[in-house]
Formats: structure tokens, sequence, C-alpha cells
């Protein structure tokens, strides 16, 4: 019987990076739950390991047997609108009960609240492989995530509360951007006011392009200081779909990811209760609502870029054409060797970024217990700002990588490709979301540039080299970061911001294959017979981009501009 995490050890292989020990130490806080008689806490790190595995032994075998067998039968039915609900398309519902039969729920939250207690990396890994079974459904089941929101910056009311709710499967969603108000969250304008009588907030007004926007328990950004028009007048609201005033008033049709239900909501005097402080909903909740939700879509993009690389190469070894198979063509095996080196790669910076993440908030939530040290505040100060220069350059090229690889699926299956029977046009509907919501790649551009001008990457570059196993490709890379520090270093000279601004994509390109090259060379390392060829591969391809593209930075000037500014 397929199993998605068993048949790609690759994930595994991911699993026991030296690094999980401090992980799971620290996620574990020295085994507590098990001291205090949590029955399925672990007792050690072996142990811990162990449930992990078993978690995504079990999330594989659903993604493989259930979520992709319906996947086809949920993007053709979609969710539909019934008297101001959304319902989901049939087999959603079945995936829904059987994610739940699995206990697949609140699985990054305390056990104390019934939930699962996995680091980010289990919960990324478990995200890629229902991802790659139906992008669509993990949407729906990776928004449970919201939750973490509401632990770290809600009152411990709200969690007895809340958290229980989603520990058991119930769902969640984030209701923040409005017809006037998309990528611009300063112009959200949902109104909240505060209802003495009631001794509760009201929200009114609307919000649009909610994924899952039905769920039961919303976060909602809305602007509760009365004559602010910027984001310094947001706060953070939950709402609870039990106490009713929030009606779906139209469902999306969309290119892809049909199960996925994307709302236009009406809230009309909805009751909510407000999350941590007034007026930080936009400066400090939604930033953290928001890199959680990006690593939650490199992960789905990792996802699909491995369903996308299967589908192409189980077509390549059955095509045959002119008395050959065709994945003996030079055309095709190159076109494959791109992706599975694409997939690798992107997979390598998913999981470098989830354990930077994870030490972080792990620290991050020790200190709600005890004080830190001064060597853990400098080390979560460090992860931190690891984390925060990480996150857009794994969300912006593993959703660029999943674009391209379902675009290269459906070139290997030639004609028959652009047949709907085929799964890799479905793989390519969806994958096309990817690198638009939850921030578009330009916008990862703009989170990513200050760690490029700043030097930070660079000096990352430069500790990765130093670590790095010594070699052909290592002395291959080696001098792409030399030729990096010169465009970066032109560019900041130049004093210019349009140009700057103009330049950034490419800067920002060149930064994430040099980092991906250096962690593809660190896993070909410890394990050659996974990624040698890979790692061959992807330097090859980065040599070939990071040259192109330093030699146009370093001669293009801010006279050039006005030939390509739009008449």
């Amino acid at each position: 019987m397929a199993n998605y995490y068993s048949d790609h050890p690759e994930i595994a292989f991911h699993l026991s990076h030296p690094e999980m020990k401090k992980v799971v130490d620290l996620r574990e806080k020295n085994y507590e739950d098990a001291q205090k008689g949590i029955d399925y806490a672990p007792v050690d790190f072996e142990d811990a390991m162990e449930n992990y595995r078993r978690v995504l032994e079990i999330t594989g075998d659903v993604a493989a047997n259930t979520l992709a067998v319906n996947s086809e039968s949920v993007d053709l039915e979609g969710p539909h609108l019934e008297n101001g609900r959304m319902v989901y398309a049939s087999k959603t519902v079945e995936n829904l009960a059987q994610t739940r039969l699995a206990g697949l729920y609140g699985v990054s939250m305390p056990r104390r609240y019934g939930g699962l207690n996995l680091p980010n990396v289990v919960f990324s890994m478990a995200s890629e492989l229902v991802a790659a079974a139906d992008a669509g459904f993990q949407n729906i089941w990776s928004l449970q995530s919201c939750i973490d929101t509401l632990y770290e910056f809600g009152s411990e009311e709200q969690r007895q509360k809340y958290i229980p709710r989603i520990c058991a499967g119930e769902t969640m969603s984030m209701d923040l951007t409005e017809p006037d108000a998309g990528s611009d969250l300063q112009r959200v304008m949902l109104k909240a006011t505060y209802d003495e009588k009631e001794q509760c907030w009201r929200l009114n007004g609307v919000k649009r392009f909610i994924t899952n926007g039905d769920s039961d328990i919303h976060l909602v950004l809305a602007r509760s200081e009365e004559g602010t028009k910027d984001g310094r007048g947001l706060s953070m609201f939950i709402y609870d779909k039990r106490n009713g005033g929030v009606d779906v008033r139209h469902i999306e049709h969309k290119l892809g990811i049909h199960g996925s239900p994307t709302c236009e909501l009406t809230y009309k005097n909805a009751k909510a209760e407000l999350c941590g402080d007034r007026k930080m909903g936009l400066i400090k909740y939604v930033m953290a609502l928001m890199n959680g939700a990006r690593l939650g879509i490199a992960a789905q993009s990792v996802g699909l870029s491995q369903e996308a690389y299967n589908e192409g190469l189980a077509y390549a070894r059955e095509r045959a054409q002119f008395g050959q198979k065709i994945i003996e063509f030079p055309a095709v095996y190159d076109m494959l060797s791109r992706m599975k080196a694409k997939l690798d790669a992107g997979r390598s910076l998913l999981y470098q970024t989830a354990r930077y993440v994870d030490l972080y908030k792990c620290l991050e939530d020790i200190a709600r217990d005890r004080k830190l040290t001064p060597e853990e505040r400098a080390e979560m100060k460090l992860y931190n700002r690891l984390a925060d220069a990480f996150t857009p350059i794994a969300k912006g090229m593993n959703s660029e990588y999943a674009n391209q690889n379902a675009y290269d699926a459906i070139s290997i299956h030639g004609g028959s490709g652009f047949i709907m029977e085929y799964k890799c046009q479905r793989l390519y509907r969806d994958a096309r979301i990817f690198s638009i919501y939850e921030g578009t790649t330009q916008l990862q551009v703009v989170a990513a540039v200050r760690y490029i001008t700043n030097g930070t990457y660079l000096q990352v570059m430069r500790d990765m080299l130093a670590k790095t196993p010594d070699g052909a490709l290592k002395s291959r890379v080696a001098p792409l970061i030399d030729l990096y520090e010169k465009a970066v270093n032109y560019v900041n000279e130049a004093g210019n911001q349009e140009l700057h601004d103009f330049l950034a994509r490419r800067l920002y390109d060149m930064t994430c294959e040099i980092i991906m090259s250096l962690l593809i060379i660190d896993d070909a390392s410890r394990a050659p017979e996974l990624f040698a060829k890979s790692a061959d591969v992807y330097v090859r391809m980065t040599e070939e981009n990071v040259c192109a593209k330093a030699y146009y930075v370093m001669h293009f000037k801010a006279d050039d501009l006005p030939a390509f500014r739009a008449e």
C-alpha cells in the first residue's frame, strides 16, 4: 500500500538532521509532559523521534489512500453556497473525517490542551504530505496553525476555550483581506466597536478572498480605533461561528485548488473577542500569522513539486517515441534532473527554515515559564533573525519552483498533459496561486531585501561555506559568493532607490540559489545515495544563473531605467 512518507526517504533524511536533537529537547522542555503523567508524551529524544515518525507514517497513509484518491472528485465538485453557508465538496467532508479520526489536529499545540506538541519541522513535513495528495485540502487542514497566534498572544482563558476545539478537529481561518485591502493591509476598514451593554466587541464590514472562510473559529483583523487610517488602528479579534453574525456572500470560482473554499464574508454586528492588545493587530500579530502561513505555503509547494516530478518521471519511463522511451532523450532527462534538483534543494531550504523557527519559538515559549539565561536570550535573538530572513526565501523560491515543476511535468507529457484526464494539469492549475497568496514573490523580495543589503545573507553564506565539506562542488560555489558580494556592493554603492528596487529580484534569486546550493551540498555529503545527483545539477544551475544575473546587475545603470518604464 502506498505511503507518501515512507515512499520518499528524502523526508526521513531531514527528520534525522543533526539539529533535531536541540529542537526536540527544547520543544519537550526536558520531557516534562511524561513526568507529569501524560501517557502519550515521549520520555526521551529517541521516544520523541519515534512518535514523530509514527505521526508522519499515519499522515502519509491518509494522504496516499484517502486524500489523493479523493482529489479528482473534490476538484470536479468543489464547495458550494447554501443559504449563506459554505458547503464542502462531499469528498472534502470525508477527508476531514479521516484526518480527524487519525488525530491529525492540534499538531503544534501543547499536550495540556489536547495537542500533539509537534515541532514546526514535523508539522511542515505533514503539510508537505497532505499537499502532495491534494493542495486544496492542505489549505483547509493546515490553517489549524492559526491557533499558534492565539496561543502566543491570547489570554489563558482564550487558550482553554479555543485550543481544545482545534485539537478535536474544528477548522480555522484568518480573515485579513478586503475588497480595498489586499497586500496593503493598512487599508483594512472592517469596523470593530465595543458593546458596553454586552461587554463584547462587534464586527461590521466585508472580508474578501478568505480561505476556508466559513470555518469554526476565525482570527479577524479589524479597525478598532475610530478615526485612524493606518496599521496603528488595527487589532486582532477572535470570532466564533457558534455566535453567528457572519454570512458567506460569495464563493470564488478559481483556476485551481478547487477544494479550498475562497469566500467573501459579510460581518453584521458579529460578536467577537479581542486577541492580545489593541492596536497591535497588524504591527505584531498579523506578522506572526503571516510568517507561519508562508512556511505553510513553502511546504505546500514542496509537496506539489514532489508530485509533479513523480508524474513527469512515471510518464517519461512509460512513453515511447521514435523507438525508445522518452526518458532517454537528453531534452527530457535534462528537465527531469532540474525538477529533482529544485525539489531537493527547495525541500532542504524549507526544513532549514523550519528548524530556525522551531529554535526561536521554543525558546520564546520557555520564556513564558522562566527567565532565559543570557546565552538563551542571545540564541533566541539569533534564531529569530534567521527565521525572519529565511522565511521569505523559502516561501518565494519554493512557490516559484512548484510552478516550474508543474509546467515541466506538462511539457514531458506533451499533448497528453493538456488533457484533463491527466493529473499534471490539476497540479499546474493548483500551483499557480502559490506564488501569489500569503504575499506574492515580489513581496517576498521586499521582505528579504534588507537582509541582502545589510549583509545578513552574505554572512550566512560565509558561515555555511566554512562548514561545507571540501570538494569539487564547494570550490565551484565559493567564487559565486564573491561574485554575489560584488553585485550587492554595486547596488548599495549606487545610492539609487529605484535602481535598488529594480535589481532586487535578481539579487534575491542569487541569494536563494547560493544558499540552496550550500544546503544541498551538505545533504549530499551525508546521504550521497539520495542527493549527489541533485547537488551536481543544482550547483550547475546556480553557476548558470548567478553568473548571468551578476553580469546583468553590474552592467545596469540608473540611466537605463527609463527604457523599462511602461508607457
